[in-house]
Order: structure tokens, then sequence, then C-alpha cells
């Protein structure tokens, strides 16, 4: 396994109200005065899942790249967002404390839904944003069928009561198969579709999971499950209000969340493109991240 290097700066920013302070963690890599890119990780994830390309994409052109822990994961405090709109406070009290006023969003699968939520809550401070393989809503105006998160939909009543539990038990089991964590990650490489496949047999993909999955936190997998829970329930937005740039990536053979749920997205947002990669599933993101940084940052130029 290839060395992989630790961020810059990490730590934690107290977030919420006065009457339920909480933190949230976050990792950064780059140059601290460059312009700022958050970087909402994948469910499940934490805020080392960047790629090496990204990181080093940052480092050569200046970007400051900052990785965030959504609550429960690695040094932020378990929390379950009524919906997904109120993740923008907490990113807005980040970016105060952090110094960042104005910053693009790119948001992995389940870090999709909240880097939307943040251009919809602060149009006025979020110049891009862009979703790689990112979900879309079950219910509502803007819903659309079919992929995993229907399968979630149905489910989440149960979770509701159960996923604290359940998500105790399988960080119980992560923090035991630790040691033999790159096997695991070599088990699912071989058990994913061709594109996402080839992607993970690559040591600084395999490098950089590895790195994520040891530094998630002790109850990461409680995140997760409240993840899938409000992505279940209304969104407490409109995806059709959005008036921010946004670029969407999604693989046509994604296995989790259809090719045709990012069509649906982007035909709903005012200011949207969609880059379909052609025979990738769902991280094939991960591998573009020169192209998915250069394009944010020109279209940051460009408004």
């Amino acid at each position: 396994m290839i060395d992989i290097d630790r961020p810059q700066l990490e730590g934690s920013v107290a977030v919420g109200t006065d009457t339920a302070r909480r933190r949230m963690g976050f990792a950064e890599f780059g140059s601290p005065h460059g312009r700022a890119v958050f970087w909402l990780h994948g469910t499940p994830g934490a805020r080392r899942q960047i790629p090496v390309e990204a990181r080093t994409v940052a480092t050569e052109t200046g970007i400051r790249l900052v990785g965030l822990d959504r609550p429960g994961v690695g040094s932020s405090t378990a929390h379950r967002y009524d919906s997904v709109r109120d993740f923008a406070d907490d990113l807005r009290t980040v970016a105060d404390t952090l110094g960042i006023d104005e910053f693009a969003v790119v948001g992995l699968s389940g870090g999709g839904p909240y880097a939307l939520a943040a251009a919809h809550q602060m149009p006025e401070r979020v110049k891009v944003v862009g979703v790689m393989g990112g979900v879309a809503p079950v219910v509502g105006p803007d819903r659309i069928g079919g992929g995993a998160l229907e399968v979630a939909k149905h489910a989440a009543p149960l979770l509701e009561h159960a996923a604290t539990p359940v998500g105790r038990v399988l960080s119980t089991a992560i923090r035991a198969a630790r040691p033999v964590a790159e096997p695991i990650i070599g088990v699912y490489a071989r058990l994913s579709p061709q594109g996402d496949r080839q992607l993970l047999t690559r040591p600084e993909f395999r490098a950089m999971f590895l790195d994520d999955l040891l530094n998630g936190g002790s109850r990461r997998m409680e995140a997760p499950l409240s993840d899938l829970i409000v992505f279940s329930r209304d969104w407490g937005f409109s995806v059709a209000d959005i008036a921010v740039p946004v670029r969407w990536w999604h693989g046509d053979h994604d296995h989790i969340i259809p090719h045709n749920h990012g069509a649906h997205m982007v035909d709903l947002l005012i200011d949207a493109k969609l880059y379909t990669m052609e025979g990738e599933s769902h991280l094939g993101g991960l591998g573009l991240a020169n192209e998915v940084l250069g394009e944010l940052m020109d279209t940051w130029s460009e408004n």
C-alpha cells in the first residue's frame, strides 16, 4: 500500500444552537489562502474521503480543499437532521469559523443532497456545486423512483428506531475488521461492477479509502443510517429553486444511484450540466478529480 499525505490542518468546529452545542470535524488540504472547496463525503464516509489526485490538484493550483465529517462520523457529534436543508446551518458556521466567505461545494453520492442544500440556503456564498453520483429525492414533487434509495425509503420507519443499535453493531464489526481492512477493500472491489473495480484496484484509491476507514471514528456506521433516514424525508427545499450553477457527473453503469436519477436532477435545476461517465459505476467521479475541480473553478470564474 502506498503512503498517503496527512491533512495540513485537522480539527473540529463548534456548531448547533446554544442549547444543543455540537462539533463538526474537518480536514484541510491544499492552500490555506486559495479559493475554498468543501468536499462532502459519500454514505458511508468521513472527512478524509478525498482522492489523492484532488489533494494534489489543490496543492498545485492553490485551492483550499476542506473535507467535513457529517454528524456521528470522525470528530463530529452524533446528530440527526430534521431535513437535508438543516445541514446548511452547520456548514455556514464552519465556513464562518474558518474565515471562508465564498466557496464551492462538492458532494459524492450521499454528499450530493447536502451540497444542494448549501446552494439553496446560501446562494450568496456558494459559487458553484459539483455532484458525483448524487442521491435524488424519493418523496415530494422532485422525487424519482428506483435505485438503492427506494429500498431505504421503505426501511426508513424501522431505521427511525433501530439506527442507533444497528449502527453500533456495524461499527463494532468494522473496528474488529481493522487489521484486515485492506483485504476487505480488495474483496469489495472484486464484487463491484467493472468501473468501480478498476478504480479500487489503483493503489492510491485503496490507500485513500483505507485512511478514511481507519480515521472515521468508533461510531461511524450510525451516521450513514441517519443519512438514509433523512434522505427518505422531504428535503426541506425544492431542487428546482436552486439558482447556483451545478455540474453533475454520473456513471451510466451506476448500480446504486441509476444514471437517470442524475438526468432527472439536472432537468430540474435552473443552471446545470450533466457529464455522463461512460462505462463507469458509482465511484467513477472520484477518478476525475482534475476534471471536477477544474470545471468548478472555471464556472466560478465565469459567474
